[in-house]
Protein backbone atom coordinates (compact mmCIF):
# COMPACT_ATOMS: atom_id res chain seq x y z
CA UNK A 1 0.00 0.00 0.00
CA UNK A 2 1.21 3.52 -0.76
CA UNK A 3 0.39 6.02 1.97
CA UNK A 4 0.77 9.79 1.95
CA UNK A 5 1.18 12.10 4.91
CA UNK A 6 0.67 15.86 4.89
CA UNK A 7 0.72 18.39 7.71
CA UNK A 8 0.27 22.08 8.39
CA UNK A 9 0.61 23.82 11.73
CA UNK A 10 -2.50 25.93 11.25
CA UNK A 11 -5.55 25.85 8.98
CA UNK A 12 -4.53 29.21 7.50
CA UNK A 13 -1.12 28.01 6.38
CA UNK A 14 -1.14 28.10 2.59
CA UNK A 15 2.07 29.78 1.49
CA UNK A 16 4.84 28.15 -0.54
CA UNK A 17 2.61 25.26 -1.58
CA UNK A 18 2.36 23.98 2.00
CA UNK A 19 -1.44 23.98 2.21
CA UNK A 20 -3.02 20.63 2.97
CA UNK A 21 -4.76 20.72 -0.40
CA UNK A 22 -1.51 21.34 -2.33
CA UNK A 23 0.31 18.63 -0.40
CA UNK A 24 -2.52 16.14 -0.86
CA UNK A 25 -2.64 16.83 -4.61
CA UNK A 26 1.12 16.26 -4.92
CA UNK A 27 0.95 13.05 -2.86
CA UNK A 28 -1.87 11.61 -4.95
CA UNK A 29 -0.04 12.56 -8.15
CA UNK A 30 2.97 10.63 -6.80
CA UNK A 31 0.82 7.53 -6.29
CA UNK A 32 -0.48 7.76 -2.73
CA UNK A 33 -3.59 5.61 -2.38
CA UNK A 34 -4.54 6.81 1.10
CA UNK A 35 -3.51 10.19 2.50
CA UNK A 36 -3.43 11.17 6.18
CA UNK A 37 -3.57 14.91 6.98
CA UNK A 38 -2.82 16.67 10.26
CA UNK A 39 -3.33 20.27 11.29
CA UNK A 40 -0.85 20.06 14.12
CA UNK A 41 2.60 21.34 15.00
CA UNK A 42 5.46 19.24 13.67
CA UNK A 43 7.32 19.53 16.96
CA UNK A 44 4.96 17.06 18.63
CA UNK A 45 5.75 13.36 18.24
CA UNK A 46 2.12 12.34 18.63
CA UNK A 47 -0.26 13.71 16.03
CA UNK A 48 -3.68 12.10 15.53
CA UNK A 49 -3.40 11.23 11.84
CA UNK A 50 0.31 10.37 11.99
CA UNK A 51 -0.36 8.01 14.90
CA UNK A 52 -3.13 6.30 12.91
CA UNK A 53 -0.87 6.01 9.86
CA UNK A 54 1.98 4.53 11.91
CA UNK A 55 -0.38 1.95 13.41
CA UNK A 56 -1.43 0.79 9.93
CA UNK A 57 1.77 0.91 7.88
CA UNK A 58 3.60 -2.41 7.51
CA UNK A 59 6.59 -3.98 5.82
CA UNK A 60 6.54 -3.48 2.06
CA UNK A 61 4.39 -0.34 2.27
CA UNK A 62 5.56 3.03 1.01
CA UNK A 63 5.17 6.41 2.74
CA UNK A 64 5.25 9.56 0.62
CA UNK A 65 5.69 13.04 2.12
CA UNK A 66 6.10 16.26 0.12
CA UNK A 67 8.93 17.74 2.22
CA UNK A 68 11.00 16.48 5.13
CA UNK A 69 9.80 19.24 7.47
CA UNK A 70 6.20 18.04 7.00
CA UNK A 71 6.98 14.81 8.87
CA UNK A 72 9.04 16.40 11.69
CA UNK A 73 10.39 19.76 12.87
CA UNK A 74 12.69 18.23 15.45
CA UNK A 75 15.87 16.60 14.16
CA UNK A 76 15.86 13.95 16.89
CA UNK A 77 12.20 13.07 16.38
CA UNK A 78 12.57 12.97 12.59
CA UNK A 79 15.66 10.78 12.69
CA UNK A 80 13.97 8.31 15.06
CA UNK A 81 10.71 8.24 13.09
CA UNK A 82 12.34 7.71 9.71
CA UNK A 83 14.76 5.12 11.09
CA UNK A 84 11.91 3.18 12.70
CA UNK A 85 10.02 3.15 9.38
CA UNK A 86 13.10 1.97 7.47
CA UNK A 87 13.76 -0.70 10.12
CA UNK A 88 10.17 -1.95 9.66
CA UNK A 89 10.75 -2.37 5.92
CA UNK A 90 8.78 0.72 4.88
CA UNK A 91 10.01 2.73 1.89
CA UNK A 92 10.14 6.44 2.73
CA UNK A 93 9.87 8.81 -0.24
CA UNK A 94 10.27 12.55 0.32
CA UNK A 95 9.12 14.16 -2.93
CA UNK A 96 11.67 16.99 -2.96
CA UNK A 97 14.55 14.66 -1.96
CA UNK A 98 13.87 11.19 -3.30
CA UNK A 99 13.70 7.80 -1.61
CA UNK A 100 15.53 7.66 1.72
CA UNK A 101 17.84 4.79 2.44
CA UNK A 102 19.96 3.46 5.29
CA UNK A 103 23.33 4.15 3.69
CA UNK A 104 25.78 6.37 5.57
CA UNK A 105 25.26 9.10 2.95
CA UNK A 106 21.47 8.80 3.23
CA UNK A 107 21.64 9.10 7.02
CA UNK A 108 23.95 12.13 6.78
CA UNK A 109 21.71 13.97 4.32
CA UNK A 110 18.49 13.42 6.29
CA UNK A 111 20.22 14.36 9.56
CA UNK A 112 21.50 17.61 8.05
CA UNK A 113 18.15 18.48 6.46
CA UNK A 114 16.23 17.66 9.63
CA UNK A 115 18.67 19.86 11.58
CA UNK A 116 17.90 22.69 9.14
CA UNK A 117 14.14 22.12 9.60
CA UNK A 118 14.58 22.36 13.37
CA UNK A 119 16.78 25.44 12.98
CA UNK A 120 14.14 27.09 10.79
CA UNK A 121 11.45 26.35 13.39
CA UNK A 122 13.64 27.76 16.18
CA UNK A 123 14.25 30.93 14.15
CA UNK A 124 10.50 31.39 13.60
CA UNK A 125 9.91 31.08 17.36
CA UNK A 126 12.73 33.53 18.11
CA UNK A 127 11.46 36.13 15.61
CA UNK A 128 7.92 35.77 16.98
CA UNK A 129 9.13 36.31 20.55
CA UNK A 130 11.21 39.34 19.50
CA UNK A 131 8.23 40.83 17.67
CA UNK A 132 5.99 40.25 20.68
CA UNK A 133 8.55 41.87 23.02
CA UNK A 134 8.68 44.94 20.78
CA UNK A 135 4.86 45.06 20.55
CA UNK A 136 4.57 44.87 24.35
CA UNK A 137 6.46 48.18 24.60
CA UNK A 138 3.40 49.88 23.11
CA UNK A 139 1.07 50.95 25.96
CA UNK A 140 -1.99 49.93 23.90
CA UNK A 141 -0.69 46.36 23.39
CA UNK A 142 -3.03 43.56 24.29
CA UNK A 143 -2.34 39.91 23.68
CA UNK A 144 -4.80 37.80 21.73
CA UNK A 145 -7.21 38.88 19.08
CA UNK A 146 -8.24 42.53 18.91
CA UNK A 147 -11.19 43.67 20.98
CA UNK A 148 -14.39 44.05 19.02
CA UNK A 149 -15.54 47.05 21.05
CA UNK A 150 -13.61 49.99 22.47
CA UNK A 151 -13.47 50.69 26.19
CA UNK A 152 -15.75 53.68 25.63
CA UNK A 153 -18.37 51.55 23.85
CA UNK A 154 -18.38 48.96 26.63
CA UNK A 155 -18.47 51.68 29.31
CA UNK A 156 -21.43 53.33 27.56
CA UNK A 157 -23.25 49.96 27.41
CA UNK A 158 -22.58 49.40 31.13
CA UNK A 159 -24.06 52.82 31.90
CA UNK A 160 -27.14 51.92 29.84
CA UNK A 161 -27.57 48.82 32.03
CA UNK A 162 -28.46 51.09 34.95
CA UNK A 163 -31.83 51.87 33.33
CA UNK A 164 -32.28 49.04 30.80
CA UNK A 165 -32.24 45.24 30.67
CA UNK A 166 -29.39 43.22 29.18
CA UNK A 167 -31.58 42.41 26.17
CA UNK A 168 -32.38 46.09 25.57
CA UNK A 169 -28.73 47.13 25.86
CA UNK A 170 -27.73 44.29 23.52
CA UNK A 171 -30.26 45.53 20.94
CA UNK A 172 -29.12 49.16 21.30
CA UNK A 173 -25.36 48.54 21.19
CA UNK A 174 -24.86 45.16 19.55
CA UNK A 175 -22.73 44.10 22.53
CA UNK A 176 -23.70 40.63 23.72
CA UNK A 177 -24.98 39.87 27.21
CA UNK A 178 -21.98 37.64 27.96
CA UNK A 179 -19.55 40.45 27.00
CA UNK A 180 -21.46 42.85 29.23
CA UNK A 181 -21.42 40.41 32.16
CA UNK A 182 -17.63 39.92 31.79
CA UNK A 183 -17.09 43.68 31.60
CA UNK A 184 -19.26 44.25 34.65
CA UNK A 185 -17.18 41.75 36.66
CA UNK A 186 -14.01 43.64 35.74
Amino acid sequence: MIYGYCRVSTRGQAKDGNSLEAQETALKAAGAEKVFCDTFTGTKAHRPQLDELLSMITEGDKLIVTKLDRIARSATQGIELIQSLLDRGVTVHILNMGILDNTPTGKLIRTILLAFAEFERDMIVERTQEGKAIAKMNPDFSEGRPKKYTRQQVQHALELLENHSYKQVEQMTGISKSTLIRAKKN
